[in-house]
């Protein structure tokens, strides 16, 4: 079984990405939904958050107020840091255990990781090869401006908290560009489908 990683920069559309694989039916492990349950209310680790964050960084019923928590991480090194120490270590404990029951399963030759902290979080280390999907920065702060209702340099604040497009590039196998509208962006995922997953 072949792991191959999907990752990429804040807006340039891995959910785009992850929604066709799925669509043509493989099987993609969401890092960032194992991240959201792990963190549900009530869940251990959301106790931790809580400890180390404060009060103020959840809902009255007991969830943890993503918008709120994402303004503090993105602008603050040392928070975002804090935040990925807690929920990281589990996040990659539930990835490993997905793909160690797809293997034994062996019901799928190729598995995609949907990873945006891949390389960050060391999840690389699991995967065989690795697809970065990039897209010209005005493009990526428009899409995240109308996804998150923010401003422009809430967005920018939040790229230059990530690691940059360019370095994951470099470490990535594979390049995927979603500048150009969706047509163009399956055909290059068609061509890279015949490259690796018609084996």
């Amino acid at each position: 079984m072949t792991v191959i990683g999907l990752t990429g920069g804040i807006g340039t559309g891995k959910s785009t990405v992850t929604d066709y694989l799925v669509k043509k039916g493989f099987p993609v492990i969401d890092a960032d939904e194992i991240s959201r349950k792990i963190t549900e209310k009530g869940s251990p680790v959301l106790r931790t958050v809580r400890e180390k964050f404060g009060d103020e960084y959840f809902n009255d019923d007991g969830s943890m107020d993503r918008k709120k928590m994402a303004g503090l991480v993105f602008n603050s090194p040392y928070h975002k840091a804090l935040l990925e120490s807690i929920i990281t270590a589990e996040v990659l404990r539930h990835v490993e255990k997905e793909i160690c029951l797809l293997k034994e399963s062996n019901e799928a030759a190729v598995v995609f990781l949907d990873a945006p902290l891949l390389y960050e979080s060391g999840a690389d280390r699991m995967t065989d090869l690795v697809w970065v999907i990039t897209a010209d920065e005005e493009i990526r702060i428009q899409r995240v401006m109308k996804r998150d209702n923010c401003t422009r340099d809430e967005v920018l604040e939040r790229i230059r908290n990530q690691m940059s497009c360019s370095k994951k590039t470099e470490l990535a196998q594979e390049l995927i560009d979603n500048s150009e509208g969706r047509e163009e962006l399956y055909l290059q995922i068609e061509e890279l489908l015949t490259k690796y997953a018609d084996r």
